[in-house]
């Protein structure tokens, strides 16, 4: 990705950035964690699991860094974005050797975003703490950067998350993929790929080829 901050379009304020100062303490978790050498790689694990060696991946509200350096100390090239300033600055002290956006995914021109990797990772809650009614827009895009056979990891608290987060149904996560030309592969109730579960979901997704590609973003990723 060529332009290395890019965060402070006029995009709607995500859930996260409405939480404030409530938030702070995911990042204070898991730096306590990753000091004290606690296993923070559950999600990485099961993320390198689906792609094969020096794989493409784009992790897309990377926060504190943890998914996405696991993945490159495993060989991978990372794409990481992240559009909360804290989170940015915690993972590039943290993690120094990763290169990490500071952006919404949703405010990088689809040029810089690049195309065709082999897994678009989106964990830690992603899906229920973006801007509301762009849940859609975040799944075509995933669809659009995807390569041929690439698969996207996803995981969210569907209900009882964080304060702010969306409640957001697996019927309903599943009619919003399906509207942006993507399948269901699997769920799970874990990374360890338990049987699906009420209060956490894991889903691996993919094209579904025989639907419409998107061709078009909306207003706020225009020029």
């Amino acid at each position: 990705m060529s332009t290395p901050d890019t965060h402070g379009s006029d995009l709607p304020k995500t859930r996260w950035e409405l939480a404030g100062e409530g938030n702070r303490g995911y990042g204070t978790k898991f730096a306590r964690l990753v000091e004290e050498g606690a296993d923070v790689d559950g999600e990485a694990r099961l993320a390198d699991v689906l792609v094969g060696r020096g794989a493409r991946i784009l992790d897309i509200g990377s926060g504190m860094g943890r998914v996405a350096a696991a993945l490159q100390a495993r060989g991978h090239a990372v794409t990481a974005v992240e559009p909360d300033p804290a989170l940015v600055e915690q993972s590039r002290r943290t993690y120094p050797d990763l290169a990490v956006v500071h952006a919404d995914v949703l405010d990088v021109a689809p040029a810089d975003l690049g195309a065709d990797y082999d897994l678009v990772v989106l964990v830690g809650n992603v899906m229920v703490f973006l801007a509301p009614d762009t849940e859609r827009e975040v799944l075509r895009r995933v669809r659009t950067v995807l390569a041929p056979g690439g698969r996207a990891l996803v995981g969210f608290h569907p209900v009882d998350g964080p304060a702010t987060a969306r409640a957001y149904s697996p019927d309903d996560f599943v009619a919003d993929v399906t509207a942006c030309g993507l399948r269901v592969d699997l769920r799970a109730g874990s990374y360890e790929l338990h049987p699906p579960a009420d209060d956490y979901t894991v889903w691996v997704l993919s094209r579904d080829e025989d639907a419409p590609a998107p061709t078009s973003f909306g207003h706020a990723l225009q020029g």
